[in-house]
């Protein structure tokens, strides 16, 4: 066996122990107050559970192909979320009433911005100019758009209810409206126009098959989504565990309680944004938006409607109206969104942009 070859297999078995520690962490520090050494070795061990949880993601991509790679981790790591923010708030009382609006606003400025901005510039360092396909790339942003605005735009609007709250009518129509239209961007991009969300050579060409591997074995690509899985829980769970600790240093910090949103979204779209970046690395920016974009709707598609469903026994608001300053957040992250996409083609320039934007949402939910 050749060094290479030794440390291949020391990093497939430490990707098969690590998320099984961590989904061990969780079993033993569930409902407990933890100390500061615990909270430590759960953080670590949360950390080794994103990466864990990118390589089985990458290994079941390559298998299936874009863009049923890119799909399968987005709608893993939101249906976790979306359990994840309905635990948080059975537990939160009275302050988690805007914490599905902090959350998922939180994700969709994190996935537009942070993923896109961080993708596009290690894709033009890699390769001068990022490439990627537009057509597939405009329909996934004007889909996020017109969710985050039917979802969390219209709530501030709306006289039925007082307060940037919607009526129950009122959030029905959204979540139904919201699972279609993600429902219905899922089947264009896996079935009718599954060419428009695949990779593209620097002249515009398809890259249909992944030449950098050979493709893993079927037995191969079952452990790993299994592990994917395994590795996705333990991250989501580890990041609940340390959640307490997050509060009360954003407490001690005097920082505004959606800080809190901010830091856990951060932690659980860690994933995607490692495999993003890897994608890029390999030239392969449409990847990197697939994941990127494909979050940002699993976010609001799916939230959304599992919030509406569990307000059945929820009790207190559902605040999910935005602020003056994040409406205008998210303005700007539409237009910049379109103008990068509309040539098809973007420099360090446009990632540099993004960046900037998810700079200022940072900034300012620190710092309102």
């Amino acid at each position: 066996m050749t060094t290479r070859d030794g440390i291949r297999s020391l990093w497939s078995r430490w990707t098969v122990v690590v998320p099984l520690l961590a989904l061990a962490a969780l079993v033993l520090s569930w409902g407990r107050d933890l100390p500061g050494y615990a909270v430590g070795l759960v953080a670590l061990l949360l950390g080794g559970g994103v990466l864990a949880a990118v390589h089985h993601a990458e290994v079941v991509a390559h298998r299936v192909g874009e863009p049923f790679g890119s799909l399968v981790l987005a709608v893993a790591v939101t249906v976790i979320e979306v359990a994840l923010i309905v635990t948080l708030m059975v537990d939160g009382g009275d302050k988690s009433a805007t914490l599905a609006r902090d959350t998922v606003f939180a994700a969709v400025m994190i996935t537009c911005n942070g993923i896109v901005g961080l993708s596009l510039i290690v894709g033009a360092i890699r390769s001068r100019v990022a490439v990627f396909n537009a057509e597939g790339t405009g329909g996934a942003l004007a889909t996020v758009a017109t969710l985050a605005t039917l979802s969390l735009v219209f709530p501030t609007f709306t006289t039925s209810r007082p307060g940037p709250e919607f009526s129950t009518a009122q959030l029905t129509f959204a979540a139904l409206a919201s699972l279609a239209l993600y429902f219905l961007f899922v089947a264009m991009q896996t079935v009718r126009h599954r060419d428009y969300f695949l990779p593209v050579t620097q002249e515009g060409e398809i890259k249909e098959v992944d030449d950098h591997a050979p493709l893993p074995t079927r037995r191969a690509t079952t452990l790993s989504a299994v592990l994917l899985l395994v590795a996705l829980v333990a991250v989501v769970g580890d990041a609940k565990a340390v959640s307490p600790t997050i509060e009360s240093g954003v407490e001690a910090a005097g920082m505004p309680h959606a800080v809190v949103g901010v830091i856990i979204a951060l932690l659980v779209l860690a994933p995607e944004t490692l495999a993003a970046v890897r994608a890029a690395r390999r030239e392969r920016v449409q990847t990197s938006f697939n994941l990127a974009l494909g979050s940002a709707m699993a976010s609001i598609g799916l939230t959304i409607p599992a919030i509406a469903l569990a307000t059945v026994w929820l009790e207190g608001p559902l605040v999910l109206g935005l602020n003056a300053t994040h409406m205008v957040l998210l303005a700007l992250t539409v237009v910049v969104g379109a103008l990068t996409v509309v040539p098809g083609r973007a420099t360090l320039l446009q990632g540099g942009v993004h960046m900037a934007v998810f700079a200022a949402f940072v900034f300012l939910a620190v710092s309102p």
